[in-house]
């Protein structure tokens, strides 16, 4: 009597492996890798080598997304600046369009929410590394976000900013100024009472303290 054998399942050969993980997600990787080392032991003390060897590559491979230890630090400030930013819009778009007032006070609260969770790496790759770009003038992503809040609201009658870009430079600069106090060791100040001050103190430099 005959018996029917199921055909064994072919093993995937390694050639239908794949053997290596996509370019973004491999630099993602060595820049997370590279980062919790930066603030474990700091920059100078951190070698490429280190970095491979946390991220699990080759060193050549390191060499395919970035030239050089300098070129990842400012590839970590692109990515600090790029995820604050997307962090600020996410917050004002949940305000309506025309809540101008709800959209500062959302953009407050994520700006020192943001600050005081990532204020390590902030302080990582934009006080203790100093790249060429930093020496250039060029646009702060933060700025030009707030600028465009005060310049529609200005237009919507809500406050009266003559010139947005100036104030939104100055007001930034009071907010980076605030953070870098607040996360001092000795300061102790609650998230929730600093976030209200700081967003007082824009409404009232805007003339909308009511």
């Amino acid at each position: 009597m005959l018996r029917y054998v199921k055909p064994a399942q072919a093993r995937p050969t390694p050639a239908s492996r794949p053997r290596t993980k996509p370019a973004n997600v491999r630099r993602e990787e060595l820049m997370d890798a590279a980062e919790r080392i930066f603030l474990e032991k700091g920059i100078a003390a951190t070698s490429v080598d280190e970095i491979v060897v946390a991220a699990d590559v080759a060193k050549g491979t390191f060499y395919l997304h970035f030239e050089s230890k300098d070129a990842l630090l400012v590839a970590l400030q692109q990515r600090f600046s790029r995820t604050f930013c997307d962090d600020l819009k996410a917050a004002m778009e949940r305000k309506k369009p025309d809540d101008f007032t709800g959209r500062l006070r959302a953009f407050v609260d994520a700006a020192v929410t943001g600050y005081l969770e990532r204020s390590a790496v902030h302080d990582l790759v934009f006080h203790e590394f100093r790249s060429e770009a930093d020496r250039e003038k060029h646009d702060n992503p933060m700025v030009v976000e707030l600028e465009r809040l005060l310049d529609g609201g200005t237009r919507a009658g809500v406050w009266k900013v003559e010139l947005p870009h100036l104030e939104a430079v100055m007001l930034f600069h009071a907010l980076h100024g605030a953070m870098d106090d607040a996360s001092e060791p000795a300061k102790s100040l609650n998230p929730k009472r600093l976030t209200r001050a700081v967003q007082r103190f824009f409404e009232r430099a805007l003339g909308n303290d009511g």
